[in-house]
């Protein structure tokens, strides 16, 4: 019978999860409890394998503490793939040292890498890679060098540095072919793309192109003047400006910008900064306030000149040189693009692991979720805390640049 398990748990890991079930289908022991839970993860039925999982924990014997922990670290694999990113990290912790300190390495490399997924989702990246520093990196089997280089890629990604990133994807595509699991090989692929894929728009002088990630990486050394509707911020030369928590000023940075070199008239900055419909006085009145008001924030890296009919965007010019003034724009236009590029990744997410994602409140995403709902952008399938929310996957609109995380250190 333990040949049947062995064989069961080869198979697995071979990345052959009916080759598994039909060793163990019929079985309910605790081992087998647990191939079956993690069987059905792989097929991805993944209620299923929760509830075989925490059987098969409850199964194991007090002394068993290592299968147990295995368990544990099976079933926060499954939370991570169902974004329930709430899901106790402290016990992911606990199974992780019970497996480094009886031996098992490899296991305990596999739950460090969840830990470090989890992180690098919520956009904690710093922690990710001190994780990541934690893990031994030999022996690893091939599957578990795959996780790892993911998670490095994945970081590098949302820093903005594409050569480490296309690096560590390389070192992962070569893992994959060793490990020979076509899931894992699709899976370094899908991320690939991410570096081959539009990631922003940039429109200067009335004119735009599409971006790739490399080249908005660029911008990050640019002598030019950018105005970045990602971070809502004002930077150049490593001079950041944020304006996120000023939206005014952010709204009339963006107009100027966009109509660089010629000025704005003072209707169309009231219109689109303002949201007005009809301008009076005291419009007016406002626009010089918040002019002024920008005129200080952006002084180390521009000015904002009246000029007869309104006001335009003057750089700062070095001796000899001459600054361009340029706009980073998403690639897709969107209200709620943050919460659409979260769901790019097809996974079911619920709206409590999206507002943790986000660092807002619940009730915020689901306001934005019910409005991308109505414009049949994205859809659910549940009821109550066990709703689940996903889209297809958008076209030119990868993750990396709309989840949290620095885009220029200050």
């Amino acid at each position: 019978m333990e040949s049947l398990i062995t064989a069961a748990a080869r198979a697995l890991q071979a990345g052959d999860p009916l080759g598994a079930l039909n060793r163990v289908a019929l079985r309910n022991d605790a081992p087998s409890l647990a191939l079956r839970g993690i069987a059905m993860a792989q097929l991805g039925d993944l209620a299923k394998a929760k509830t075989l999982l925490r059987s098969a924990a409850r199964a194991f014997g007090p002394r068993e503490a290592v299968a147990r922990a295995r368990c544990l670290v099976a079933e926060a694999e499954i939370a991570l793939v169902s974004r329930d990113l709430n899901w106790p990290a402290k016990t992911l912790a606990a199974a992780r040292a019970t497996l480094a300190s009886h031996g098992d390495l490899a296991n305990a490399a596999h739950a460090g890498h969840i830990e470090a997924r989890r992180l690098l989702l919520l956009g904690r990246l710093d922690e990710a890679e001190r994780t990541l520093a934690e893990i031994k990196t030999t022996p690893l089997p091939p599957a578990a060098q795959v996780a790892r280089e993911l998670v490095i890629a994945g970081i590098a990604i949302r820093r903005l540095r594409t050569k480490a990133a296309r690096a560590a994807l390389d070192r992962a595509a070569s893992a994959a072919r060793q490990a020979g699991i076509p899931a894992l090989a699709a899976e370094v692929e899908s991320t690939s793309r991410v570096l081959d894929a539009p990631a922003a728009r940039l429109i200067t002088r009335g004119h735009e192109r599409q971006l790739l990630l490399n080249e908005v990486e660029d911008l990050a050394t640019s002598e030019a003047l950018v105005v970045d509707t990602f971070h809502h911020a004002v930077r150049s030369r490593g001079i950041l400006v944020p304006l996120g928590r000023r939206p005014v000023l952010f709204a009339l940075a963006r107009i100027l910008a966009q109509a660089w070199p010629a000025d704005v008239s003072r209707e169309a900055l009231i219109t689109g900064a303002f949201q007005a419909r009809h301008v009076d006085e005291s419009h007016r009145a406002r626009l010089r306030v918040e002019i002024g008001r920008l005129r200080t924030k952006l002084k180390p890296l521009a000015d904002v000149s009246a000029t007869r009919q309104g006001f335009a965007l003057t750089p700062r010019n070095t001796p000899g040189k001459t600054r361009d003034v340029l706009m980073l724009a998403r690639p897709v236009e969107e209200k709620h693009a943050t919460v659409l590029a979260f769901l790019s990744d097809g996974e079911p997410w619920s709206s409590s692991a999206l507002a943790l994602a986000l660092g807002t409140s619940a009730r915020t995403v689901q306001r934005a979720l019910e409005e991308l709902a109505r414009s049949n952008k994205v859809q659910s399938f549940g009821h109550g805390r066990a709703r689940r929310w996903m889209t297809p996957p958008v076209p030119g609109f990868p993750t990396g640049l709309l989840l949290p995380g620095p885009l220029l250190k200050t």
